[in-house]
């Protein structure tokens, strides 16, 4: 049986930090990148790897994403995407499930001859790239966006969790290393027993594009609001997953108290229909992205994100960048991001009294919107991407620099080297 050496000698992430790595070392690392959504909706996790896909690209280093495609994809994907068969998730058809990896693809990626499977999603596609590393002995490793498992009790399934949970903890356990987005995450993944090996993948933000320049009263005054009233902004996907209902009663809780502010959301979903019933008097701005959505968090003055279910919460992120005080659940991503009582709240979800007393505090004192908002400000800038994704680089070479031999497939294949002067036949 052939092997072809995985090895990248003499690389130190302390000696040679990864931007100043050479180019042959990152020339010879190949990636595989398997996801549930790449493109066909415009979401956090699906921007994330198109960005990662855009920094490895330009480090040179070849990247081949496969993922389920739809009718109509919301933007243009990084990089070459190979399409899987999959359908519309029957309670969220705005989402699809993969149906596994076709021979085709298969024989693209036996083309391609990876050195590494990143997998972002454990759904059936995650599930048949693990085998099918297992089979060719290609190291890998997984990042973790989502907390499938806390989804399901937003939709009456909370008896599968422990389900989940065991299945979860099967993916796992055979990657090499697993990255969560947040220090908090982990410690609830490991707590849990669902991940052991793991390396924090944060994520970043962009300062050029979001922070507090871009408020435009203008534009607050065309949609009805006075230049003295405090507008309270969420921001994301309009679904249960997210506490739009906790949302609901938060918004029209302070609104009984009295409390004089206008509240306005940014984004849509399935639950659209029902939140603009709910708050008559809310601002639906729909989806926003690019400059318009930066604006929109700029002219807006406190941020709530009732979310449990959030790894890190990149909207919320967002928010700091642009200036804002933010009140969160706390939940395992906001708990990484927001300091409680400096550059906002963190409140227990079930304690909706103290949740809208936080937002009434920052509502009623313009000095305390300010302080929280400069410290959240100066916080949001220890988040920069090529930081961020530079780390994650240098835990892609430790994997695959850690393989001795990596298979490439069971058939004989030319000769390839993963260092200069040495090769080896591929097969099995």
């Amino acid at each position: 049986m052939g092997l072809t050496e995985a090895k990248f000698s003499h690389v130190h992430r302390i000696d040679t930090p990864v931007d100043r790595l050479p180019a042959e070392i990152c020339g010879k690392l190949r990636v595989a990148l398997f996801t549930g959504n790449y493109n066909y909706i415009k979401d956090g996790v699906s921007l994330t790897l198109n960005r990662l896909v855009d920094y490895l690209q330009r480090r040179g280093i070849a990247v081949l994403v496969v993922a389920p495609t739809g009718p109509a994809p919301a933007f243009e994907p990084v990089g070459e995407l190979l399409s899987v068969p999959s359908f519309p998730i029957p309670s969220r058809p705005e989402y699809r499930l993969s149906l596994g990896l076709p021979s085709t693809v298969c024989r693209r990626l036996e083309d391609f001859r990876p050195t590494l499977f990143h997998i972002a999603v454990p759904d059936v596609l995650g599930y048949r790239a693990l085998c099918l590393a297992e089979r060719w002995h290609v190291p890998v490793v997984a990042s973790y966006h989502t907390r499938y498992d806390a989804y399901l009790k937003y939709y009456g399934l909370a008896a599968l969790e422990s389900l989940g949970k065991k299945y979860l903890k099967h993916f796992y356990g055979k990657c090499r290393q697993i990255y969560p987005p947040s220090e908090s995450m982990a410690a609830i993944l490991k707590e849990e027993g669902i991940a052991q090996n793991m390396q924090v993948w944060s994520r970043g933000v962009d300062t050029e594009l979001f922070n507090p320049n871009r408020r435009n009263l203008a534009w607050r005054r065309s949609l009805g609001v006075a230049d003295d009233v405090v507008v309270v902004s969420y921001v994301g996907r309009l679904v249960k997953e997210k506490n739009t209902a906790l949302l609901i009663r938060l918004f029209n809780g302070l609104k009984g108290r009295g409390v004089r502010y206008r509240p306005m959301i940014v984004g849509n979903g399935p639950e659209e229909e029902a939140m603009r019933r709910a708050l008559p008097d809310c601002i639906f701005t729909g989806f926003l992205n690019g400059e318009t959505l930066a604006r929109a968090y700029a002219s807006s003055d406190v941020f709530v994100f009732p979310s449990e279910s959030e790894t890190f919460g990149n909207v919320t992120l967002e928010a700091m960048a642009s200036g804002l005080p933010v009140v969160c659940a706390d939940a395992s991503g906001s708990r990484s991001l927001v300091i409680e009582g400096a550059t906002g709240f963190l409140v227990n979800a079930k304690d909706e009294a103290l949740f809208g007393d936080r937002i009434a505090a920052l509502i009623a004192s313009q000095e305390l919107r300010f302080k929280m908002g400069a410290h959240a400000l100066q916080r949001s800038a220890e988040y920069r991407w090529d930081n961020v994704l530079s780390g994650l680089l240098a835990n892609y070479i430790d994997v695959v620099e850690a393989t001795e031999t990596v298979v490439m497939s069971n058939r004989p294949q030319h000769a390839v080297s993963l260092r200069p002067g040495r090769s080896a036949a591929l097969g099995s």
